[in-house]
């Protein structure tokens, strides 16, 4: 529709007033006692579902009732199609009459019987004789004029009326036909609109009542006549048209429409699964979700029952379980307690396939008419204008069209201001292509501070870039224009984040291995209580190994992900599993996880951070390599609306991380950051006691599961030299891997051993030099300890072997714990110490499920 020249609120006080004159000049008996039923398509499609809708009219208790019925499903299609094929001198619309003629008497046969049956097929083949005649006259003349079209069209209601009425009257309920052409009038506007013409509607509603009185009325949708008695339609909907006009002059209790849903949801169920059943809505809010292409209703259907406050309910015919969605003046829902739950966003809709058309320049500024120049230009060549955006400043117009009108509209604009253009004016006419519309609609956000900050930070941590923006002075609605591709995630991220479903994030797990393979453990041990208590729905949507992968659209079984992975694990590729986990429109938010220790890996961090997607990992690669790199990542990250977490990365599931970022955002400076990083030499050296030996004790450690496959991993300081580089790059400090000075625990000579065996078995060779350091450190009182140093006033790390005295924090581990002291400036004179075990699947991958709740919480979890 054009939001310019459609207002459904148009001479609605006229309206109004002949709609009070016309019901209280009715003499007819009127107000609760009636009931106003209509039954689209879908409900009287075939022979079943009219007993269906014969049943519910029966059982209705109301002591009066008014049913409006549409054609049969595709009638109406096939009318048109036989005007369209007649007006195209197609002799083919004879067998399509045919069709029609068929389907109605087929449905009779199954129905009726004796003199109903009869009847009823004596009506329709007269109406298809004068129906051949006027198509005949129609392929002669080669054209079709509209009150021809409407009188052709309008026989589908004439015979499911006829069809129903029959079937209830054969239940043992009297009830009379009515054609509603010999009611309802109506004045047409446009060829798209008619304004009905309440008062004398309601002068032939009285006359046909008192000429056929009857409780129960059968009557035709969707057709009506002009003031000349010429037959018309109501156009779009017009049924629901129908039912809302009678409802009116009835002032009935309620309009009850049934369809083929449940009632009007919160988004399109197709779109977003999460969907709910909205059980009240108000006029407006429901005149908003229509206008924004959900299916609710027309907005005219809306006027004559807003008047009275007449409720309409919208219900299934194939689910009558289901209470449907009440349309009604506005009440909040309340709790037991009277405590108000309704949200002040009740749903969103969208319009695809649109462009914005963006006029600018610095000559529109307070010139009067420029507007009416713009939207004349548009009007001129028929296009529909559904949204428009002004700036304060008035350098800017843009407005939204519908991808096929905007060529035209651009053309006219230029044709238009052809001479503003050439003298620098205007400086562009822009065109931008592949939009869509998000709505979201609420009669509460009018009063409710803070909506718009909400949708937008939905938005943002969607990573959605907003092209436009407009919202009305009556706040019912905010739209937003954003890129096609983008629309759906942006109405499942605004959808989830107003409580109408829970926060999900697509996650995709790369390296499902010790720590990896723990965590999909974790997760799926925790799923259930983080959807029911805290309305966390986190999806795996793939994992991925070196050689295999295992994707899936909806959610991995994560209590047989492992079988899963054997039976339809495919070859990996890293760049479809991104896609896939990314790709699922029906998840806003996404995370890669790399439970890995590759650098290839951690090298596709920007990208994906770039691209939105969420980065939470142990890998310490990415922020221990390459500078520039790590800089131009945290550059990236900080400017973005993604998250990197990266906790695991030191100390495993200790808060390291977040205590450093802690102390730097509220203000404090570091000094010095000192700790024992490596769980592996810690427990070495807490062991490495008495008689003995430094070889044995990696031996043992080996054994136990505490050491890497090799070793010398461990042994050569690296990750720990990885560790402190990234708490010195966290405090500040712009320095390379290279740049820490590291003492390695393995012997020259062994550094090229050939294997793991050939090391170990070589190494009590080596051991008189770390026995003799340790001795020399007992004689003074001390132990030996493996540490890495950030010094960040003199701007340098370390990582070495250093001696303690027992009564040191450092001296007091045992087993594998990790010690971290951070000394500050308000820390200085006693350290905060950060200590617990600092190694092992389960405590790392614990540290990688709180980066991801906390994830969830910045994505609108509740705390």
């Amino acid at each position: 529709m054009d939001s310019l020249n459609f207002n459904p609120f148009a001479s609605v006080a006229s309206a109004d007033a002949l709609l009070d004159e016309a019901v209280e000049k009715a003499h007819l008996p009127k107000g609760d006692a009636w009931s106003i039923h209509k039954f689209g398509g879908t409900c009287v499609g075939n022979s079943e579902r009219i007993l269906t809708v014969a049943n519910i009219i029966v059982k209705d208790v109301s002591e009066r009732k008014l049913v409006v019925v549409s054609a049969m499903s595709k009638v109406t299609d096939m009318m048109y199609d036989l005007i369209y094929k007649a007006q195209s001198r197609d002799d083919s619309y004879i067998i399509a009459l045919d069709a029609v003629l068929e389907k109605h008497k087929s449905t009779a046969v199954d129905l009726l019987e004796g003199d109903d049956l009869s009847n009823f097929l004596d009506r329709l083949h007269q109406d298809i004789n004068n129906l051949k005649a006027m198509l005949r006259a129609i392929y002669i003349a080669g054209h079709a004029t509209e009150s021809f079209s409407d009188f052709v069209v309008g026989h589908g209601e004439l015979w499911s009326a006829e069809l129903l009425s029959a079937v209830v009257r054969k239940s043992g309920l009297e009830c009379n036909c009515m054609d509603t052409r010999d009611v309802l009038v109506v004045n047409p506007t446009t060829s798209n609109q008619v304004d009905p013409d309440y008062l004398e509607s309601g002068r032939r509603l009285e006359k046909w009542c008192s000429q056929n009185s009857c409780d129960t009325i059968i009557a035709t949708g969707f057709i009506a006549s002009t003031p000349q008695n010429i037959p018309t339609t109501l156009k779009r909907d017009g049924s629901d048209f129908s039912a809302a006009i009678m409802g009116a002059l009835f002032m009935a209790r309620q309009v009850t429409i049934w369809t083929d849903v449940d009632g009007v949801y919160s988004a399109d169920p197709r779109k977003v699964s999460e969907a709910v059943i909205l059980k009240k809505l108000s006029y407006q809010e429901a005149w908003e979700m229509s206008y924004f292409g959900a299916n609710v209703l027309h907005p005219r259907t809306i006027i004559p029952v807003m008047k009275y406050g007449i409720p309409i309910v919208i219900r299934n015919i194939f689910n009558l379980s289901a209470p449907g969605t009440m349309i009604c003046q506005p009440a909040g829902l309340e709790n037991e307690d009277g405590e108000q739950v309704e949200s002040p966003v009740k749903g969103f809709a969208t319009i695809d396939n649109l462009a914005l058309v963006n006029v600018e320049g610095t000559g529109m500024a307070g010139v009067p008419g420029t507007a009416s120049a713009i939207f004349g230009a548009v009007k001129d060549v028929g296009a529909n204008v559904i949204m428009i955006s002004q700036a304060s400043s008035e350098h800017s117009v843009c407005f939204a069209v519908p991808e096929m009108e905007v060529k035209a509209v651009a053309a006219a604009l230029e044709s238009r201001f052809r001479q503003a253009l050439d003298a620098g004016r205007l400086s562009q006419i822009a065109v931008i292509h592949n939009c869509s519309i998000l709505a979201a609609v609420g009669q509460k956000m009018a009063s409710t501070p803070g909506v718009s900050a909400t949708l937008f930070n939905a938005l943002a941590k969607a990573n959605i870039n907003v092209r436009a923006i407009a919202q009305g002075c009556s706040e019912y609605n905010i739209t937003v224009v954003v890129k096609r591709e983008d629309c759906i995630r942006a109405l499942r991220a605004v959808h989830s984040r107003f409580y109408l479903s829970r926060t999900t994030i697509a996650m995709g797990i790369i390296g499902p291995g010790l720590i990896g393979g723990t965590l999909l453990d974790q997760l799926r041990d925790q799923a259930a209580i983080l959807k029911e208590k805290f309305n966390i729905d986190l999806r795996v949507m793939g994992i991925t190994g070196s050689r295999t992968m295992l994707l899936s659209d909806t959610g991995i079984d994560l209590s047989i992900w492992r079988d899963l992975k054997k039976e339809k694990g495919e070859k990996a590729d890293l760049q479809r599993f991104v896609q896939n986990v990314h790709g699922n429109h029906f998840i806003p938010n996404t995370v890669i996880v790399d439970c890995t220790a590759d650098s290839y890996v951690a090298s596709h961090y920007h990208d994906w951070l770039r691209r939105g997607i969420h980065v939470i990992t142990p890998n310490k690669k990415a922020n221990s390599g390459p500078l520039e790199q790590y800089l131009k990542l945290r550059t990236l990250q900080r400017q973005s609306y993604t998250h990197y977490f990266y906790e695991a990365t030191v100390g495993a599931g200790l808060p390291i991380i977040s205590t450093l970022q802690g102390l730097l955002e509220t203000g404090d400076k570091i000094l010095q950051i000192e700790g024992i990083f490596s769980g592996t030499l810690s427990y070495i050296f807490n062991n490495f006691v008495e008689a003995r030996t430094f070889s044995e004790v990696v031996e043992a450690a080996k054994q136990a599961g505490y050491t890497e496959p090799d070793p010398r991993d461990d042994l050569s300081g690296t990750d720990v030299a990885r560790k402190v580089i990234i708490l010195a790059r966290e405090s500040g400090m712009k320095l390379e891997l290279s740049d820490i000075p590291v003492q390695s625990l393995v012997p020259e000579p062994l550094k090229d051993s050939s294997s793991v065996e050939e090391f170990l078995q070589q190494l009590p060779q080596y051991n008189q030099d770390l026995a003799k350091q340790r001795q020399e450190a007992e004689a003074s009182g001390e132990v030996l300890r493996y540490v890495g140093v950030v010094d960040v006033v003199k701007q340098k790390g370390t990582v070495e072997l250093r001696r303690y005295k027992k009564e040191h924090p450092f001296a007091q581990l045992s087993g594998s714990d990790n010690i971290i002291a951070f000394s500050t400036q308000r820390y200085e004179k006693q350290p905060l110490i950060v200590r617990g075990p600092g190694a092992g699947a389960e405590v790392t991958a614990g540290g990688v499920f709180s980066d991801i709740l906390r994830l969830a919480s910045y994505l609108g979890a509740p705390s």
